[in-house]
């Protein structure tokens, strides 16, 4: 895998870090790609899966999915980072890699928070499921992309995140609405089922 491959594995760990440390190891384990091995131990394989299980049900509930993409501010970018160090820490140097990554990692994941708060001001349920499963599928091409063709997955993703910021941008009035939202159902609290 080339370098330049960390930009889309960065980018898509922003919007599902799960998944693009799970493709990623499963590829090179069954040596479809060539995938640093730390990726590809049981142990990462493994709870990758649980996480991208866990991470798979609960995008598709509304609100539930920004609190979930809140606590992750932090984890993806993360994520993003020492994937990206592992993928291109040889040629970059890990803490460049590392920095690139996380920083397209974060700027996934802002993309991807932005939208979801815009999102759940919709008041049917229907469309969080089918933006959960269209990010899920985006990140699976992306992944793969940045393993058979690494610059046009570094393109891809360089678009995309370019787009991504200017739709943020222009989504920050949705988004203060959602978070006023979703600050006054978690402190209503189990009081207002009854």
């Amino acid at each position: 895998m080339e370098s330049i491959a960390l930009v889309a594995a960065g980018w898509s760990a922003g919007f599902n870090a799960y998944l693009t440390v799970l493709i990623l190891g499963v590829s090179g384990r069954l040596e479809w790609a060539d995938t640093p091995a730390s990726l590809q131990q049981n142990w990462v394989l493994v709870a990758a899966g649980i996480a991208f299980v866990v991470e798979f049900v609960i995008d598709k509930i509304p609100l539930l999915d920004s609190v979930w993409d809140a606590g992750h501010t932090l984890i993806r970018p993360m994520i993003g980072g020492m994937t990206g160090a592992a993928i291109a820490g040889a040629q970059l140097g890990r803490p460049a890699a590392f920095a690139l990554a996380a920083g397209l990692a974060l700027t996934g994941h802002l993309t991807k928070a932005t939208g979801r708060l815009a999102i759940n001001m919709s008041p049917e349920p229907f469309t969080n499921v089918v933006a959960s499963v269209a990010e899920d599928g985006m990140v699976a091409v992306l992944v793969a992309l940045a393993m058979a063709y690494p610059v046009v997955a570094a393109v891809i993703a360089s678009v995309l995140a370019i787009i991504g910021v200017l739709i943020a941008l222009s989504l920050r009035r949705l988004v203060r609405k959602g978070l006023r939202r979703v600050r006054a159902r978690s402190r209503a609290g189990p009081s207002t089922a009854t």
